[in-house]
């Protein structure tokens, strides 16, 4: 089994008094089912689950008409032919798409059998909410939203426990070991090529080889366009696979529809990428003015970038291999630095807590010689931080310099393959001479984003 974080959100789940059932969200094969087996082995005295998806457990859905979880209990007892006994069984419901009208039933299972531990899952279910008018139980359920493993999960599964220890104590004030530096930047490459999809990194961790995790990929790229035949009825089949190919090789632009396809038309282009970010293959990242928290209370919906569902994915999809990887000394350099905007994109936008709706932003000022973009912003409280993903000096970081001054603040963030540093500098702007404190972070810290934060801005 291969560790996941959110283990440890599911057991103060568990355990908590206030506890609702429990919907995971999340893209297909990211791990949802795995996720919910390991924690019902670990910490239950039975597992009753019931996929939807399988056609044997097809009966069963008109069960589940029931306004009585009593009533529905008492049915699985028979079929199952084994006791269901609150705090000691956890009921799992997966592929719950393929029921959308048990969506809104759950909230008897809160309002009447409390003690029971439900959770459901599906890989579509976001596509499903938006279809349906039904009045989903607001307050009586609650959301897990889960996203493909990542660096810090990759290296616990590649056998780095250690120098994930080492990362999770490290200190921006310390100097990171030479030796440890080298074998995180190459985990770091690894990641890229491999991705964070739970059975690319299981097939790795198995030693098939590269070619295989290849393989595997290609598996997982042909499984999404195969599941676009449950959207036919809405959309044309050719242009939701022309979109799902063109993504990744758009990330880190500011999207025209223009570029996506030059032979069609703007509206229906955008019903497409609508529907593929429901299916969470992919994700809007809009521009904010940035004027004040929250930040998306002033995002520009016409304005965005577009972040793949994974580096790996996305590395296969450009046609990068790992010797390409390796063959270049800057990460940043690689594919013009969109893998490495991808990987520090991916990790931001889950980095807000598990039950929250994942989100991430950019800045762009699109001014006659005088343009000027944020790759990504971020907030630590109520402090708004610009992110940059570049490599260079601090002198070609004007961009950062324009986005601190335009909003009178003075921490900076920036990802690349170097050593952590904290510096102060000053540059000279038309507005005036501007100061930043620069927090420049090695990718593989992507995990200890927060934590750092954390220690240089509040102490």
């Amino acid at each position: 089994m291969l560790f996941r974080k959110q283990l440890k959100y599911l057991d103060k789940w568990k355990d908590s008094p206030q506890r609702k059932p429990l919907i995971i969200r999340g893209a297909r094969q990211v791990g949802k089912t795995e996720l919910v087996r390991e924690f019902g082995r670990s910490r239950f005295l039975n597992v009753i689950e019931i996929n939807f998806d399988h056609p044997d457990n097809g009966p069963l859905k008109s069960v589940f008409a029931s306004e009585s979880p009593q009533k529905i209990i008492q049915i699985l007892e028979t079929h199952f032919k084994t006791k269901i006994i609150p705090q000691q069984t956890l009921l799992f419901l997966d592929e719950i798409q393929n029921v959308p009208k048990l969506l809104p039933q759950l909230r008897y299972f809160y309002e009447d059998l409390p003690q029971l531990h439900v959770i459901s899952a599906g890989s579509l279910l976001e596509f499903i909410l938006n279809e349906h008018d039904f009045s989903m139980p607001v307050g009586r359920i609650e959301y897990l939203h889960l996203s493909q493993m990542d660096f810090e999960e990759f290296l616990i599964a590649t056998g780095e426990s250690a120098l994930l220890t080492f990362l999770e104590n490290f200190s921006i004030k310390e100097k990171i070991p030479e030796p440890f530096h080298k074998r995180l930047i190459e985990s770091v490459r690894l990641y890229i090529v491999l991705g964070g999809m739970p059975e690319v990194i299981r097939t790795y961790c198995e030693q098939k080889g590269i070619e295989d995790c290849l393989k595997t990929q290609s598996q997982i790229l042909t499984t999404f366009q195969d599941d676009f035949f449950k959207y036919k009825k809405r959309l044309d089949q050719t242009r939701l696979r022309n979109v799902f190919r063109r993504i990744p090789l758009l990330v880190g632009q500011k999207i025209k529809y223009v570029n996506i396809d030059p032979n069609e038309q703007s509206r229906p282009l955008a019903q497409t990428l609508d529907l593929l970010c429901l299916a969470r293959i992919c994700a809007r990242v809009y521009h904010s003015s940035c004027q004040g928290t929250p930040l998306r209370a002033q995002i520009n919906e016409r304005v965005f970038k577009l972040l793949f569902l994974d580096v790996g994915l996305m590395c296969h999809s450009c046609g990068v291999g790992y010797l390409d990887v390796k063959a270049i000394n800057d990460l940043i350099l690689i594919n013009q630095g969109a893998l490495t905007e991808q990987f520090v994109g991916q990790h931001l936008l889950y980095q807000h807590p598990p039950y929250e709706e994942p989100e991430l932003f950019y800045w762009m000022r699109e001014k006659k010689n005088a343009a000027a973009e944020v790759d990504y912003v971020i907030t630590h409280g109520q402090t708004i931080v610009p992110v940059e993903v570049k490599s260079g000096s601090t002198g070609r970081l004007k961009s950062l310099h324009t986005f601190l001054s335009q909003h009178n603040l003075n921490w900076a963030l920036r990802f690349n393959g170097d050593y952590p540093s904290l510096l102060k500098t000053k540059t000279a702007l038309p507005t005036g001479n501007v100061t930043m404190h620069l927090c420049s972070l090695p990718f593989y810290l992507i995990g200890q984003t927060k934590r750092i934060l954390e220690e240089i801005i509040c102490s």
